[in-house]
């Protein structure tokens, strides 16, 4: 089954700070994902 969502190399800065780095994931119909931090 193909995914639904597909993220490839996704980074994220806010000023200096790295919030995410290279991050990659697939998402299938009826997963639930959470991205979380500190």
């Amino acid at each position: 089954m193909s995914p639904i969502l597909s993220v490839r190399n996704l980074s994220r800065n806010f000023g200096a700070i790295k919030a995410v780095d290279n991050v990659s994931f697939d998402l299938a119909k009826g997963e639930l994902l959470a991205l979380i931090g500190p």
